[in-house]
């Protein structure tokens, strides 16, 4: 019988088991692989991800017991992305969890039939279903943003710094939904006046060469949008934007808890514990061409008043009292 290796949380006791207990135990076992885009010691990545298994564990999966879960990491390598998808799919899971849109396209040019579970930004631009209301194949999941909302970012940038008149954004041009997102900021810079520079996001190297030629003129600001390669290299996005005195824009909290000036976007623990409902369902038996894919229910909008005062900034009152979380 061919032997699968799965790296399995909370077990440990298993070896002491009688031949036939855990035999019979690894039959009822139900497969879970997960397939992380960011890295395995990314602090962020780690808490969606323990909080996709503290739902699974409320539902009823207890890791070790009913349930085993096989993890990669590919730190938005889209190669490790591809081998890792094929390893997974190997372990025949019965249904994985694609941790952010990079490992969906994979797994599906791998697989029309085992089911899989997504975090993505667009997944109808992306192909990865029909239509939101009916995936009709075998992913679906949840969907990270509306397009349109992207717009409030350089509303919410006017606002807070009236000054800014240019404003890089950070996009990922071989990504469908962030070239998105920088079309539906292009939509409400006219009546703002003011100019975009679009920075194409591949690694560290693009970031500090689109800065350093940004930053030869003044009155400058940034938008971050949700790019895969944004995020693995979100530190040095905002230690540059500090350096030259940028106010930014960024879509998650995690950006402004890392010093960043503001974020609003949704709250994607909320988004990990939502998505191992669906994963229960699955393994219930349910079929994903079934399971809509669902928006984000909670947006949030956080303000880090320490990078304000070092910006020489004072957040308008209103801006403040629309905040849920101000970081002091």
């Amino acid at each position: 019988m061919k032997r699968r290796a799965f790296i399995t949380l909370l077990g440990g006791a298993a070896a002491a088991w009688p031949l036939a207990a855990r035999a019979q135990q690894t039959r009822a076992m139900r497969r879970i692989g997960i397939l992380a885009q960011g890295a395995a010691n990314d602090p962020e990545t780690a808490a969606r991800l323990t909080a996709f298994v503290q739902g699974l564990q409320e539902l009823g999966w207890s890791i070790g017991r009913n349930a085993r879960i096989e993890y990669r990491w590919a730190d938005g390598d889209m190669t490790l992305i591809r081998k890792h998808a094929a390893e997974l799919l190997a372990f025949e899971p019965d249904v994985i969890m694609a941790a952010g849109g990079l490992g969906v396209r994979p797994l599906l040019d791998l697989t029309s039939t085992v089911p899989i579970v997504f975090d993505a930004l667009d997944p109808v631009t992306g192909g990865f279903v029909d239509s939101l209301a009916r995936p009709g194949g075998n992913a679906t999941g949840f969907s990270q943003f509306e397009l349109a909302m992207s717009g409030k970012w350089l509303e919410l940038l006017n606002q807070i710094a009236p000054n800014v008149k240019r404003v890089a954004v950070f996009r990922d041009p071989l990504n469908i939904a962030s070239v998105g997102q920088f079309s539906s900021i292009q939509a409400v810079a006219p009546p703002l006046g003011v100019e975009l520079f679009p920075i194409d996001v591949r690694n560290a190297d693009s970031i500090e060469r689109g800065i350093s030629s940004f930053v030869r003129a003044p009155n400058g600001g940034l938008i971050v949008t949700q790019a895969p390669p944004s995020d693995v290299h979100r530190n040095l996005i905002v230690m540059l934007a500090a350096r030259h005195r940028l106010p930014g824009v960024y879509p998650f909290r995690y950006y402004v808890a890392g010093g960043g000036l503001i974020s609003y976007g949704p709250d994607r623990l909320d988004s990990y514990r939502r998505a191992a409902g669906y994963v229960d369902r699955i393994l219930k038996g349910a079929k994903p061409a079934d399971l809509p894919v669902q928006a984000p229910t909670k947006y949030e909008l956080v303000i880090n008043l320490k990078t304000a005062k070092a910006l020489g900034l004072e957040i308008p009152s209103s801006v403040l009292a629309r905040a849920d979380e101000v970081i002091e």
